[in-house]
Protein backbone atom coordinates (compact mmCIF):
# COMPACT_ATOMS: atom_id res chain seq x y z
CA UNK A 1 0.00 0.00 0.00
CA UNK A 2 2.69 2.53 1.17
CA UNK A 3 4.82 1.71 -2.18
CA UNK A 4 2.01 2.03 -4.54
CA UNK A 5 0.81 6.02 -2.81
CA UNK A 6 4.97 6.59 -3.35
CA UNK A 7 4.81 5.21 -6.91
CA UNK A 8 1.71 7.34 -7.85
CA UNK A 9 3.02 10.58 -5.62
CA UNK A 10 6.01 10.03 -7.86
CA UNK A 11 4.20 9.60 -11.67
CA UNK A 12 2.85 13.22 -11.22
CA UNK A 13 5.07 14.65 -9.13
CA UNK A 14 7.11 17.48 -10.75
CA UNK A 15 11.04 16.28 -11.48
CA UNK A 16 14.11 17.88 -11.06
CA UNK A 17 14.84 17.85 -14.85
CA UNK A 18 11.75 18.71 -17.00
CA UNK A 19 12.65 15.63 -19.70
CA UNK A 20 11.98 13.59 -17.11
CA UNK A 21 8.32 14.49 -17.24
CA UNK A 22 8.39 14.56 -21.54
CA UNK A 23 9.38 10.91 -21.24
CA UNK A 24 6.67 9.50 -19.05
CA UNK A 25 4.10 11.45 -20.86
CA UNK A 26 5.64 10.13 -24.08
CA UNK A 27 5.62 6.41 -22.79
CA UNK A 28 1.74 6.71 -21.66
CA UNK A 29 0.76 8.74 -24.81
CA UNK A 30 2.85 5.26 -26.74
CA UNK A 31 1.00 2.97 -24.39
CA UNK A 32 -2.51 4.82 -25.06
CA UNK A 33 -2.44 4.81 -28.85
CA UNK A 34 -0.77 1.11 -28.80
CA UNK A 35 -3.88 0.18 -26.69
CA UNK A 36 -6.29 2.22 -28.84
CA UNK A 37 -4.92 0.29 -32.03
CA UNK A 38 -5.29 -3.13 -30.43
CA UNK A 39 -8.90 -2.55 -29.73
CA UNK A 40 -9.92 -1.10 -32.72
CA UNK A 41 -7.93 -3.34 -34.94
CA UNK A 42 -9.61 -6.51 -33.05
CA UNK A 43 -12.75 -5.01 -32.91
CA UNK A 44 -12.43 -5.04 -37.25
CA UNK A 45 -11.25 -8.42 -36.77
CA UNK A 46 -14.57 -9.39 -35.09
CA UNK A 47 -16.86 -7.51 -37.33
CA UNK A 48 -14.84 -8.74 -40.28
CA UNK A 49 -14.84 -12.53 -39.16
CA UNK A 50 -19.14 -12.08 -37.70
CA UNK A 51 -19.31 -11.08 -41.13
CA UNK A 52 -17.70 -14.29 -43.43
CA UNK A 53 -19.19 -16.42 -41.03
CA UNK A 54 -23.12 -15.01 -41.76
CA UNK A 55 -22.41 -15.21 -45.06
CA UNK A 56 -21.08 -19.06 -44.72
CA UNK A 57 -23.57 -19.97 -42.24
CA UNK A 58 -26.09 -18.64 -44.90
CA UNK A 59 -25.04 -21.30 -47.59
CA UNK A 60 -23.38 -23.85 -45.33
CA UNK A 61 -25.65 -26.05 -42.76
CA UNK A 62 -25.21 -26.79 -39.16
CA UNK A 63 -24.19 -30.40 -39.84
CA UNK A 64 -23.14 -32.38 -42.80
CA UNK A 65 -23.27 -36.14 -43.44
CA UNK A 66 -21.18 -37.57 -45.68
CA UNK A 67 -19.16 -40.95 -46.52
CA UNK A 68 -16.65 -41.46 -44.91
CA UNK A 69 -14.89 -42.82 -47.80
CA UNK A 70 -15.50 -41.19 -51.57
CA UNK A 71 -17.50 -38.47 -53.18
CA UNK A 72 -20.88 -40.03 -53.13
CA UNK A 73 -23.03 -42.64 -51.10
CA UNK A 74 -26.29 -44.82 -52.47
CA UNK A 75 -28.90 -43.31 -50.17
CA UNK A 76 -30.57 -45.82 -47.45
CA UNK A 77 -34.51 -45.21 -46.42
CA UNK A 78 -33.21 -45.51 -42.86
CA UNK A 79 -30.68 -43.01 -42.70
CA UNK A 80 -32.73 -39.88 -42.48
CA UNK A 81 -35.02 -41.54 -39.61
CA UNK A 82 -31.61 -42.37 -38.00
CA UNK A 83 -30.97 -38.68 -38.51
CA UNK A 84 -34.45 -37.23 -37.53
CA UNK A 85 -34.02 -39.40 -33.73
CA UNK A 86 -31.09 -37.86 -32.48
CA UNK A 87 -32.61 -34.95 -30.36
CA UNK A 88 -32.01 -31.71 -31.54
CA UNK A 89 -31.95 -32.09 -35.38
CA UNK A 90 -34.97 -30.19 -36.67
CA UNK A 91 -34.74 -30.81 -40.48
CA UNK A 92 -32.63 -33.52 -42.56
CA UNK A 93 -31.72 -32.49 -46.42
CA UNK A 94 -30.76 -34.26 -49.31
CA UNK A 95 -28.02 -32.65 -52.10
CA UNK A 96 -26.20 -34.45 -54.60
CA UNK A 97 -23.13 -31.78 -56.04
CA UNK A 98 -21.07 -32.55 -59.68
CA UNK A 99 -19.10 -31.07 -61.71
CA UNK A 100 -20.94 -29.35 -64.94
CA UNK A 101 -20.37 -27.21 -67.94
CA UNK A 102 -22.75 -24.45 -68.38
CA UNK A 103 -24.22 -23.09 -71.57
CA UNK A 104 -26.70 -20.31 -71.88
CA UNK A 105 -26.73 -18.37 -75.75
CA UNK A 106 -22.70 -18.57 -76.80
CA UNK A 107 -21.61 -17.82 -73.47
CA UNK A 108 -20.09 -20.81 -71.60
CA UNK A 109 -18.59 -21.53 -68.19
CA UNK A 110 -17.64 -24.15 -65.75
CA UNK A 111 -19.37 -24.42 -61.89
CA UNK A 112 -20.73 -26.98 -60.02
CA UNK A 113 -24.30 -28.41 -60.38
CA UNK A 114 -25.65 -28.79 -56.68
CA UNK A 115 -29.47 -30.81 -56.50
CA UNK A 116 -31.49 -30.37 -53.38
CA UNK A 117 -34.67 -31.22 -52.29
CA UNK A 118 -37.88 -29.13 -51.10
CA UNK A 119 -36.54 -29.20 -47.23
CA UNK A 120 -33.30 -27.27 -48.68
CA UNK A 121 -34.86 -24.21 -47.46
CA UNK A 122 -35.54 -25.65 -43.74
CA UNK A 123 -31.80 -26.01 -43.48
CA UNK A 124 -29.60 -23.21 -45.50
CA UNK A 125 -30.73 -19.60 -45.87
CA UNK A 126 -29.74 -19.89 -49.98
CA UNK A 127 -32.97 -18.71 -50.24
CA UNK A 128 -33.31 -15.19 -48.38
CA UNK A 129 -30.14 -14.18 -50.73
CA UNK A 130 -32.00 -14.18 -54.34
CA UNK A 131 -31.47 -11.42 -55.78
CA UNK A 132 -33.18 -11.41 -59.09
CA UNK A 133 -36.01 -13.83 -59.93
CA UNK A 134 -37.82 -16.26 -57.48
CA UNK A 135 -35.81 -19.48 -55.68
CA UNK A 136 -37.94 -22.60 -57.65
CA UNK A 137 -36.72 -26.00 -58.36
CA UNK A 138 -40.02 -26.96 -60.16
CA UNK A 139 -42.18 -25.09 -62.19
CA UNK A 140 -45.39 -27.70 -63.28
CA UNK A 141 -43.04 -30.69 -65.03
CA UNK A 142 -40.28 -28.16 -65.86
CA UNK A 143 -37.30 -27.91 -63.62
CA UNK A 144 -35.48 -24.65 -63.18
CA UNK A 145 -32.26 -23.43 -61.68
CA UNK A 146 -31.18 -20.77 -59.35
CA UNK A 147 -27.85 -19.22 -60.29
CA UNK A 148 -25.40 -17.96 -58.27
CA UNK A 149 -24.89 -14.28 -58.83
CA UNK A 150 -21.14 -14.54 -60.44
CA UNK A 151 -22.60 -17.16 -63.15
CA UNK A 152 -25.51 -15.37 -64.30
CA UNK A 153 -24.04 -11.70 -65.27
CA UNK A 154 -21.10 -13.05 -67.10
CA UNK A 155 -23.21 -15.36 -68.93
CA UNK A 156 -26.02 -12.73 -69.26
CA UNK A 157 -29.14 -15.41 -68.02
CA UNK A 158 -32.47 -13.55 -68.20
CA UNK A 159 -33.88 -14.63 -65.51
CA UNK A 160 -37.00 -12.86 -65.57
CA UNK A 161 -38.25 -12.69 -69.37
CA UNK A 162 -35.97 -15.34 -71.02
CA UNK A 163 -37.23 -18.49 -73.09
CA UNK A 164 -34.06 -19.92 -73.62
CA UNK A 165 -32.97 -22.50 -71.03
CA UNK A 166 -29.76 -23.10 -69.22
CA UNK A 167 -27.91 -26.14 -70.83
CA UNK A 168 -26.00 -28.25 -68.26
CA UNK A 169 -23.25 -30.74 -69.54
CA UNK A 170 -21.92 -33.38 -67.06
CA UNK A 171 -19.10 -36.36 -68.06
CA UNK A 172 -20.86 -39.72 -67.56
CA UNK A 173 -19.29 -41.75 -64.96
CA UNK A 174 -17.80 -45.29 -66.31
CA UNK A 175 -17.44 -44.13 -69.82
CA UNK A 176 -13.83 -44.27 -71.29
CA UNK A 177 -14.14 -44.80 -74.38
CA UNK A 178 -16.58 -44.09 -77.41
CA UNK A 179 -17.37 -43.74 -80.76
CA UNK A 180 -18.91 -40.77 -80.99
CA UNK A 181 -17.79 -37.33 -78.37
CA UNK A 182 -21.51 -37.21 -77.05
CA UNK A 183 -21.35 -40.62 -75.94
CA UNK A 184 -18.87 -39.22 -73.40
CA UNK A 185 -21.10 -36.35 -71.66
CA UNK A 186 -24.94 -36.08 -70.36
CA UNK A 187 -26.51 -32.93 -71.13
CA UNK A 188 -30.36 -31.88 -70.07
CA UNK A 189 -31.70 -27.94 -69.95
CA UNK A 190 -33.37 -26.19 -67.14
CA UNK A 191 -34.95 -23.19 -67.04
CA UNK A 192 -33.32 -19.94 -65.00
CA UNK A 193 -35.49 -18.99 -62.35
CA UNK A 194 -33.45 -16.95 -59.81
CA UNK A 195 -29.67 -15.71 -59.67
CA UNK A 196 -28.60 -15.70 -55.63
CA UNK A 197 -25.74 -13.82 -54.56
CA UNK A 198 -23.91 -14.81 -51.19
CA UNK A 199 -20.16 -14.14 -51.41
CA UNK A 200 -18.13 -14.60 -54.31
CA UNK A 201 -16.86 -17.96 -53.83
CA UNK A 202 -20.52 -19.66 -54.21
CA UNK A 203 -21.78 -16.72 -56.48
CA UNK A 204 -19.26 -17.94 -58.85
CA UNK A 205 -19.41 -21.54 -58.50
CA UNK A 206 -22.82 -23.20 -58.10
CA UNK A 207 -26.40 -23.78 -59.73
CA UNK A 208 -28.56 -24.68 -57.60
CA UNK A 209 -31.57 -27.01 -58.94
CA UNK A 210 -33.83 -29.80 -58.28
CA UNK A 211 -32.10 -33.30 -56.82
CA UNK A 212 -33.82 -35.47 -59.21
CA UNK A 213 -33.07 -33.63 -61.69
CA UNK A 214 -29.20 -33.62 -60.99
CA UNK A 215 -29.75 -37.27 -60.57
CA UNK A 216 -30.77 -37.91 -63.68
CA UNK A 217 -28.23 -35.86 -65.23
CA UNK A 218 -25.50 -38.08 -63.66
CA UNK A 219 -27.10 -40.96 -64.29
CA UNK A 220 -27.18 -41.38 -60.64
CA UNK A 221 -30.68 -42.55 -59.46
CA UNK A 222 -30.42 -42.66 -55.72
CA UNK A 223 -27.32 -41.27 -54.85
CA UNK A 224 -26.21 -38.29 -52.68
CA UNK A 225 -23.19 -36.12 -51.39
CA UNK A 226 -24.72 -35.65 -48.48
CA UNK A 227 -27.08 -35.19 -46.08
CA UNK A 228 -27.52 -31.45 -44.87
CA UNK A 229 -28.79 -31.15 -41.09
CA UNK A 230 -30.48 -27.96 -39.63
CA UNK A 231 -29.87 -28.32 -35.21
CA UNK A 232 -32.37 -26.52 -32.59
CA UNK A 233 -30.60 -23.12 -31.97
CA UNK A 234 -30.99 -24.25 -28.61
CA UNK A 235 -28.54 -27.31 -28.82
CA UNK A 236 -24.95 -27.46 -28.48
CA UNK A 237 -23.94 -28.72 -32.60
CA UNK A 238 -21.30 -30.63 -30.96
CA UNK A 239 -22.79 -32.69 -29.08
CA UNK A 240 -25.55 -32.89 -31.81
CA UNK A 241 -22.48 -34.07 -34.10
CA UNK A 242 -21.32 -36.91 -31.76
CA UNK A 243 -24.71 -38.28 -31.21
CA UNK A 244 -25.08 -38.23 -35.11
CA UNK A 245 -21.64 -40.14 -35.90
CA UNK A 246 -22.73 -42.44 -32.93
CA UNK A 247 -26.37 -43.55 -34.58
CA UNK A 248 -24.92 -43.60 -38.20
CA UNK A 249 -21.15 -45.75 -37.21
CA UNK A 250 -18.14 -45.80 -38.89
CA UNK A 251 -19.65 -45.22 -42.47
CA UNK A 252 -20.46 -41.72 -42.53
CA UNK A 253 -18.52 -38.84 -41.36
CA UNK A 254 -20.29 -36.07 -39.63
CA UNK A 255 -19.05 -32.71 -39.97
CA UNK A 256 -20.04 -29.70 -37.87
CA UNK A 257 -20.02 -26.13 -39.71
CA UNK A 258 -16.64 -25.12 -38.94
CA UNK A 259 -15.29 -28.23 -40.00
CA UNK A 260 -17.01 -28.28 -43.60
CA UNK A 261 -14.13 -25.11 -44.10
CA UNK A 262 -11.34 -25.63 -41.55
CA UNK A 263 -8.71 -24.37 -43.35
CA UNK A 264 -10.85 -21.01 -44.22
CA UNK A 265 -11.44 -20.85 -40.25
CA UNK A 266 -7.94 -21.40 -39.40
CA UNK A 267 -6.27 -18.79 -41.53
CA UNK A 268 -8.77 -16.37 -39.77
CA UNK A 269 -7.43 -16.87 -36.47
CA UNK A 270 -3.96 -17.15 -38.09
CA UNK A 271 -4.32 -13.53 -39.21
CA UNK A 272 -6.30 -12.42 -36.11
CA UNK A 273 -2.89 -13.99 -33.78
CA UNK A 274 -0.17 -12.43 -36.39
CA UNK A 275 -1.58 -9.37 -36.34
CA UNK A 276 -2.06 -9.09 -32.46
CA UNK A 277 1.60 -10.56 -32.39
CA UNK A 278 2.32 -7.09 -34.27
CA UNK A 279 0.84 -4.50 -32.54
CA UNK A 280 2.49 -7.02 -28.91
CA UNK A 281 5.90 -6.38 -30.70
CA UNK A 282 5.06 -2.65 -31.43
CA UNK A 283 4.01 -1.99 -28.04
CA UNK A 284 7.41 -3.18 -26.64
CA UNK A 285 9.16 -1.12 -28.99
CA UNK A 286 6.96 1.67 -27.10
CA UNK A 287 7.98 0.16 -23.74
CA UNK A 288 11.79 1.49 -23.72
CA UNK A 289 10.18 4.98 -23.02
CA UNK A 290 9.16 3.51 -19.66
CA UNK A 291 12.69 1.73 -19.49
CA UNK A 292 14.05 5.31 -20.10
CA UNK A 293 12.01 7.19 -17.94
CA UNK A 294 12.26 5.11 -14.76
CA UNK A 295 15.80 4.65 -15.12
CA UNK A 296 16.15 8.50 -15.22
CA UNK A 297 13.60 8.82 -12.53
CA UNK A 298 15.98 6.65 -10.36
CA UNK A 299 18.76 9.29 -10.79
CA UNK A 300 16.82 12.09 -9.88
CA UNK A 301 15.00 10.18 -7.15
CA UNK A 302 18.75 8.91 -5.84
CA UNK A 303 17.99 11.39 -1.73
CA UNK A 304 14.77 9.80 -1.91
CA UNK A 305 15.83 6.19 -1.91
CA UNK A 306 19.06 7.16 0.49
CA UNK A 307 15.94 8.52 3.16
CA UNK A 308 13.48 6.00 2.59
CA UNK A 309 16.51 3.12 3.46
CA UNK A 310 17.17 5.80 6.83
CA UNK A 311 13.33 5.50 7.60
CA UNK A 312 13.74 1.82 7.81
CA UNK A 313 12.58 1.02 3.60
CA UNK A 314 13.75 -2.28 2.33
CA UNK A 315 15.45 -3.28 -0.61
CA UNK A 316 11.97 -4.78 -1.58
CA UNK A 317 9.76 -1.40 -1.02
CA UNK A 318 12.33 0.60 -2.87
CA UNK A 319 11.95 -2.60 -6.18
CA UNK A 320 8.39 -2.24 -5.43
CA UNK A 321 7.92 1.69 -6.15
CA UNK A 322 9.48 1.96 -8.78
CA UNK A 323 7.63 -1.19 -10.76
CA UNK A 324 4.44 0.41 -9.85
CA UNK A 325 5.51 3.25 -11.16
CA UNK A 326 6.12 2.09 -14.61
CA UNK A 327 3.04 0.01 -14.70
CA UNK A 328 0.84 2.86 -13.59
CA UNK A 329 1.94 5.29 -16.14
CA UNK A 330 1.02 2.04 -18.79
CA UNK A 331 -2.10 1.48 -17.33
CA UNK A 332 -3.28 4.94 -17.30
CA UNK A 333 -2.06 5.57 -20.84
CA UNK A 334 -3.82 2.36 -22.26
CA UNK A 335 -6.82 3.19 -19.86
CA UNK A 336 -7.60 6.50 -21.76
CA UNK A 337 -6.41 4.30 -25.24
CA UNK A 338 -8.88 1.89 -24.91
CA UNK A 339 -11.41 4.06 -24.18
CA UNK A 340 -10.91 6.42 -27.64
CA UNK A 341 -10.39 2.62 -29.09
CA UNK A 342 -14.26 2.10 -27.86
CA UNK A 343 -15.72 5.27 -28.69
CA UNK A 344 -14.17 5.38 -32.23
CA UNK A 345 -15.66 1.56 -32.38
CA UNK A 346 -19.30 2.67 -31.22
CA UNK A 347 -18.69 5.55 -33.94
CA UNK A 348 -17.90 3.27 -37.10
CA UNK A 349 -20.89 1.04 -35.66
CA UNK A 350 -23.05 3.85 -35.60
CA UNK A 351 -21.81 6.23 -38.67
CA UNK A 352 -19.78 4.14 -40.70
CA UNK A 353 -17.56 6.88 -41.42
CA UNK A 354 -14.63 4.37 -42.54
CA UNK A 355 -15.53 3.34 -45.92
CA UNK A 356 -14.72 -0.32 -47.48
CA UNK A 357 -12.83 0.38 -51.27
CA UNK A 358 -14.02 2.74 -53.66
CA UNK A 359 -16.88 3.81 -56.33
CA UNK A 360 -18.08 0.72 -57.67
CA UNK A 361 -16.79 -1.66 -55.25
CA UNK A 362 -17.81 -5.05 -55.12
CA UNK A 363 -17.90 -5.82 -51.17
CA UNK A 364 -20.50 -6.92 -49.62
CA UNK A 365 -20.67 -3.93 -47.42
CA UNK A 366 -18.97 -0.74 -47.99
CA UNK A 367 -17.76 0.34 -44.88
CA UNK A 368 -15.52 -1.58 -42.09
CA UNK A 369 -17.69 -3.77 -40.21
CA UNK A 370 -17.36 -3.82 -36.26
CA UNK A 371 -17.87 -6.07 -33.19
CA UNK A 372 -17.13 -5.11 -29.47
CA UNK A 373 -15.98 -8.08 -27.23
CA UNK A 374 -14.92 -8.10 -23.61
CA UNK A 375 -11.94 -10.29 -24.70
CA UNK A 376 -10.11 -7.94 -26.69
CA UNK A 377 -10.78 -5.66 -23.73
CA UNK A 378 -9.00 -7.92 -21.48
CA UNK A 379 -6.42 -9.31 -23.79
CA UNK A 380 -5.45 -5.70 -24.26
CA UNK A 381 -5.03 -5.06 -21.05
CA UNK A 382 -3.28 -8.22 -20.16
CA UNK A 383 -0.54 -7.56 -22.47
CA UNK A 384 -0.23 -3.85 -21.68
CA UNK A 385 0.18 -5.58 -18.07
CA UNK A 386 3.09 -8.03 -18.93
CA UNK A 387 4.71 -5.59 -21.02
CA UNK A 388 4.95 -2.92 -18.32
CA UNK A 389 6.03 -4.97 -15.85
CA UNK A 390 8.69 -6.57 -18.30
CA UNK A 391 10.00 -2.77 -19.37
CA UNK A 392 10.10 -1.66 -15.36
CA UNK A 393 11.45 -4.42 -13.55
CA UNK A 394 15.35 -3.73 -14.80
CA UNK A 395 14.77 -0.20 -13.75
CA UNK A 396 13.32 -1.13 -10.44
CA UNK A 397 15.99 -3.84 -9.74
CA UNK A 398 18.48 -1.01 -9.92
CA UNK A 399 16.69 1.56 -8.12
CA UNK A 400 17.21 -1.89 -5.16
CA UNK A 401 20.49 -1.61 -5.56
CA UNK A 402 21.02 1.78 -5.80
CA UNK A 403 19.37 1.94 -1.88
CA UNK A 404 22.05 -0.33 -0.69
CA UNK A 405 24.83 1.71 -1.72
CA UNK A 406 23.25 4.26 1.22
CA UNK A 407 23.73 1.66 4.28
Amino acid sequence: MLAARIAFRYLFSPKSTHVINLITWVSMLGMGFGAMALVCVLSVFNGFEGLVLSLYNSFYPDIEVRAEAGKTFEEKPDVIKKILSVSGVVAVSRTLEENAYFEYGDEKKLGVIKGVDDNYTQVTRVHEFVRLGEYRLRRDSLFCAVIGANISFPMNIDVEESFEPLRITVPRKGVRNALLPGELFNTMFTIPAGVFSIQQEFDSKYVITDLHFVQRLTESENTLSAYEVKVNQEEDIEQVKVSLQKSLGTDYRVLARYEQKAEMYRIMKIERWVTTAILTFILLIISFNIIGSLTMLVIDKTKDIAILKAMGGTQRLIKHIYLLNGLFAAMLGAGAGMFIGYIICLLQMKFHFLKLGGAGSTFVIDYYPVELHARDFVLTLVIIVCIALLASYLPARRAGEREMQFK
